[in-house]
């Protein structure tokens, strides 16, 4: 059963994370993508315990009903990609959790000087990826 990426639909490096996890699943069992403003988060997080859905932050529903947010939700999601992304992750949590979402929250802070706001909700992707996005 496929994860359930919420992300945050307004934010260009957002965009971008969702659309390389996409295209790296390229068969479709891993992910499934859905924005923190959207119906499908409105219901789903609010039945996972999660209300409000905290915008300007990913939340990744696992296929076991767990939630897991900022630096995780990240790192679960690059483990769940397998092979050399599932190294990366298994390294960077050696870092105490506190260090890294730090870090997120530091990059989250600047996101969007960094990266241009994007024109929907979802990325722009090839039909045969846009089918995995939820409302």
């Amino acid at each position: 059963m496929p994860d359930l990426v919420f992300y945050d639909g307004g934010c260009g490096l957002c965009h971008r994370s969702v659309a390389c996890l996409a295209r790296h699943d390229g068969d479709g069992s891993r992910f499934l993508f859905a924005p923190l403003g959207g119906e499908t988060a409105g219901i789903r997080l609010v039945e996972a315990g999660l209300d409000p859905p905290p915008y300007g932050t990913v939340v990744v529903l696992d296929e076991r009903g767990r939630l897991r947010t900022k630096s995780d939700a990240v790192l679960h999601a690059l483990g769940r990609l397998g092979g050399g992304w599932r190294r990366i992750a298994g390294a960077a949590r050696l870092v105490p959790r506190p260090l890294r979402d730090g870090a997120y929250l530091a990059v989250a802070r600047i996101r969007g000087r960094l990266f241009r706001k994007p024109q929907g909700v979802c990325p722009r992707l090839p039909a045969r990826l846009a089918e995995r996005f939820l409302p």
